[in-house]
C-alpha cells in the first residue's frame, strides 16, 4: 500500500498546478470521477494498479479509458505519471486529500454527524447552520447512525468533538455520582 505521505505529495502537486492556472476545482472533479470509475470497475483497478502486468499494456488500457473521458489534459498527464511511477493504486487517498485541500481553500469544513436515529432534513439543516456559525465556514456534513448513543448527536469537525449524546450525559452523571459531586 502506498504511504499517505506519498499520496499527499502527489495530491498537493496537482492542487498547486490547479491553483496556478485557476482550475483546481475542475481537476478535483476529474480526479473524483476517475477514483469513482476505479471503484466501480474493480477489474480495471486491479489490472491498472498491478505491476505484474507489463507497463505498456497498462498504459494502453489507461489511454483507452482516458480517451473516452472528458478529463483535462493536466489530469490525464497526472494519471499517466501515477501509472509510470506505480502510484495509481493510491488514487482514492490522493483524491480524498485533494478534496480536503479544495475544501480548505474554499472555506469549507467537513463535519461528521453521528446520531442514534435518522435525522430529518430540517434538523440536519439547523445543525449545519449552527456549525457554520461556530466555525465561520460552510459545512459539508456526513451523517452516520450509532444506536449505542441512545439519543442526541455527536459532531466531529477536525479535532473538535461536540458530544451532545444521551450516552455521554449518562456517563458524566455516573462519574459525578462516583465522585460524590451530586447531592
Amino acid at each position: 500500500m502506498i504511504g499517505s505521505k506519498v499520496s499527499k505529495r502527489y495530491a498537493k502537486a496537482l492542487f498547486s498546478l490547479g491553483q496556478e492556472d485557476g482550475n483546481f476545482e475542475l481537476y478535483g472533479r476529474d480526479l473524483t470521477e476517475f477514483a469513482r470509475f476505479c471503484q466501480d470497475n474493480e477489474d480495471f483497478r486491479k489490472v491498472i494498479a498491478n505491476p505484474i502486468f507489463p507497463l505498456e499494456d497498462r498504459k494502453r488500457i489507461l489511454h483507452f479509458v482516458l480517451e473516452k473521458s472528458g478529463f483535462s489534459d493536466v489530469v490525464k498527464n497526472f494519471l499517466n505519471l501515477l501509472l509510470d511511477k506505480n502510484r495509481i493504486g493510491a488514487i482514492e487517498p490522493m483524491t480524498d486529500y485533494y478534496s480536503r485541500l479544495t475544501d480548505e481553500v474554499s472555506n469549507i469544513a467537513r463535519a461528521e454527524i453521528i446520531t442514534a436515529k435518522p435525522l430529518k432534513e430540517d434538523a440536519l439543516g439547523r445543525i449545519e447552520r449552527s456549525l457554520e456559525g461556530l466555525t465561520s465556514k460552510k459545512i459539508k456534513s456526513e451523517v452516520t447512525e450509532d444506536q449505542s448513543l441512545i439519543g442526541g448527536v455527536v459532531v466531529k469537525i477536525g479535532d473538535l468533538v461536540l458530544d451532545g449524546s444521551v450516552k455521554a450525559q449518562l456517563d458524566g452523571l455516573k462519574e459525578s455520582l462516583k465522585r460524590g459531586e451530586l447531592s
